[in-house]
């Protein structure tokens, strides 16, 4: 959809996981920003010298039609949302993914009911997106003075807001700590709010129905393949997600020979 040759899916991979680690240095992280802002400018190029039917040749062509005057994207604009769009629109949804199926990997009642029923895909990725949201804070600058729950923050501050809190509020919804996957009333904060709202939303999803649905029904006998235990979360404050899930894809007496199950 954007336009992103396949070949360069490690480095974009790499960049992305980078700029959202807090584990890295200052240096570390201006460093892989630079690298995938110099990348983005290159590719920015390529699609304006061969045009194709993506989003970032249309980016392109809206930007290069607003030159000498007319309103339109600046440079700076162009290049600075196509970074946060890729960005977005990659780790997000990779977490949502991830997030899903482990829950529904330890929720094996919750898992065969999904199964019986593909009509609740839906439910289950919203409620999915409420219990273990793969974006965990959003921040916002206040453009007033105000007082949040007993707090003074003044004009210009930067407000850290958790959406893992938000989504587990015991005041907003019932049994929060419950995973549900028919929970009927889940107006979860995921994707924001307002008109900070994700405009990828509905992309992100039909790419979770699509993904963990068809893994659902391909691999009946999918299971984790190492102890809850240890899985290690990713260290990052922007990202809610796992280094890694490795599973087993079907039984051992399922698995055809030289096959690798995980």
């Amino acid at each position: 959809m954007f336009g992103v040759p396949e070949e360069d899916a490690a480095d974009f991979h790499d960049w992305t996981e980078s700029i959202t680690s807090s584990t890295l240095s200052l240096e570390e992280l201006n460093s892989a920003a630079a690298e995938m802002l110099g990348y983005i400018r290159e590719l920015l190029d390529r699609k304006r010298r061969e045009p194709r039917e993506d989003l970032l040749s249309a980016l392109v062509a809206v930007h290069d039609g607003a030159e000498g005057g007319a309103e339109g994207l600046s440079a700076h604009e162009l290049t600075s949302m196509v970074f946060v769009m890729l960005t977005a629109g990659h780790e997000t949804t990779v977490n949502l993914i991830g997030n899903t199926m482990l829950t529904l990997l330890t929720h094996r009642g919750q898992a065969a009911a999904l199964r019986a029923d593909p009509e609740l895909l839906a439910s289950a990725v919203e409620e999915s997106l409420r219990f273990e949201s793969p974006v965990q804070i959003a921040l916002r600058t206040s453009l007033e003075p105000l007082e949040l729950a007993g707090t003074a923050v003044p004009a210009g501050a930067t407000v850290l807001v958790s959406l893992l809190a938000a989504n587990r509020d015991p005041e907003r919804f019932a049994d929060p700590d419950v995973l549900d996957l028919a929970r009927a009333d889940n107006p979860q904060l995921a994707f924001g709010y307002g008109i900070h709202h994700c405009i990828g939303a509905p992309l992100a999803r039909m790419e979770g129905i699509v993904a963990i649905g068809s893994a659902l029904d391909r691999f009946p006998d999918l299971r984790l393949a190492v102890p809850e235990t240890e899985l290690r979360w990713r260290p990052s404050m922007i990202m809610h997600g796992l280094d890694s899930l490795p599973v087993r894809l079907r039984s051992r007496t399922g698995t055809a020979a030289g096959e690798d199950d995980r």
